[in-house]
This record gives C-alpha cells, structure tokens and sequence, in this order.
C-alpha cells in the first residue's frame, strides 16, 4: 500500500492523519459472505491521500464475478465520504494483479482458519 504526502510538516501530519483515518473507515467494511473487513482479506491494493484531501482507492475483489462487485466499492466510497475534511473519493477496482488468499492478512486467514 502506498501513501502520497507533501513536502511541508503541517500538511504531511494533516495528510497521514487521514491516511489511517481513510484505514480505519475501509476496516468497517466487510465481503457480505466473508466475516473479514476488506482491507484485512488484501482487497485492497493502494490508498493514496492528497494534499488537497482528495482520496484515491485502488482495490480488487474476490472474483471477477463476486456477486458484492457493485455494493463493496460504493459502501468504501461512502464510508470515506463520512471523515470530516475530505473532498473527492474514487475508488477504482483492478484484477492485475488476480486476488489470492495470500493476500491476506495473519489476523483474517486465523478468522477464516487457514492458520
């Protein structure tokens, strides 16, 4: 996952502070079929936080064909939309590269007792 922040101290702790606050809004939402919040199944690839508070997602899904492809985003989306300061949220969905359980994070793959 990466993070894009700004050169000046102010607005790079002002950046950072909503990069775990954008986390911490994605963690509450879960795969409708899966009892593991989507950034712990590996879904999602990249967040990118601006200085202007607009936020780039980048994520994948399960399947090409995850009967949740259309509600997942939208809920991320509107989930982000909810912290306070930010402007823009867009949230775009990749297969490359393909989804793997060793995407995973430790704590989902106990969850779903692959440990």
């Amino acid at each position: 996952m990466s993070e894009q922040t700004t050169s000046g101290s102010v607005e790079s702790v002002t950046v950072e502070n909503l990069y775990d606050k954008v986390v911490a809004a994605i963690k509450t939402v879960y795969d409708p079929e899966i009892p593991v919040d989507v950034y712990e199944l590996g879904l999602i690839y990249e967040i990118n936080v601006f200085p202007i508070n607009n936020v780039h997602v980048l994520m994948t899904l399960t399947s090409p064909s995850c009967p949740s492809a259309e509600s997942i985003p939208v809920e991320i989306e509107q989930r982000i939309k909810e912290i306070e300061g930010i402007n823009e949220v867009k949230v775009e969905i990749t297969f490359d590269p393909p989804y793997s359980q060793d995407m995973m994070s430790e704590a989902a793959k106990l969850e779903l007792g692959f440990m």
